[in-house]
């Protein structure tokens, strides 16, 4: 399903980018923060990811990576989560999915399932090759396609929904 959209290609030297930026890099920690009062909510439902695809998406690479880096460590400053140790592998998929999604957008100037899918799909298997060069472990590496599906679909029908439907601007 497809409809038409605007995306935009914010650079840095614009206020505007750093404003959306607070604003994605608010979900990304309120999300996560929702997810974690459940059982395993976090590596379930990746929320720290959704609002780095839809910034980066909508709003283009600078959005997307200001959210992509501020996110995870913002939440691990503030709340301890993700822990200090996950963080260089979330900060890898994080920036990954940010400049995934900025060059899809671009490149195709449309926002449909498909190309969400595909979105996530790289940034999780580039990231998955990542974290399992920085931690040794396929078994650890893997963790977002052995729990992390909810996520991914989430980020696939959430990301594709926010970006059609919720930011109409």
């Amino acid at each position: 399903m497809e409809t038409t959209v605007k995306l935009y290609s914010l650079e840095y030297r614009e206020a505007k980018t750093y404003s959306l930026a607070a604003l994605f890099v608010a979900g990304n920690i309120v999300l996560p923060q929702l997810c974690h009062t459940v059982h395993m909510g976090g590596p379930t439902w990746l929320p720290i990811y959704l609002f780095t695809l839809v910034g980066a998406y909508k709003y283009g690479r600078c959005v997307g990576l200001l959210t992509a880096v501020a996110s995870p460590l913002l939440n691990s400053a503030l709340f301890g989560m993700p822990a200090a140790a996950a963080l260089p592998a979330i900060l890898l998929k994080s920036t990954l999915l940010a400049l995934i999604a900025g060059f899809a957008a671009a490149r195709f100037r449309r926002a449909s399932l498909p190309l969400f899918a595909a979105v996530v799909l790289a940034y999780q298997t580039v990231g998955t090759l990542g974290e399992w060069a920085l931690s040794g472990s396929l078994y650890a590496a893997a963790q977002d396609f052995r729990i992390g599906i909810p996520g991914m679909l989430l980020q696939v029908f959430g990301g594709w929904a926010a970006v059609n439907y919720l930011i109409r601007r």
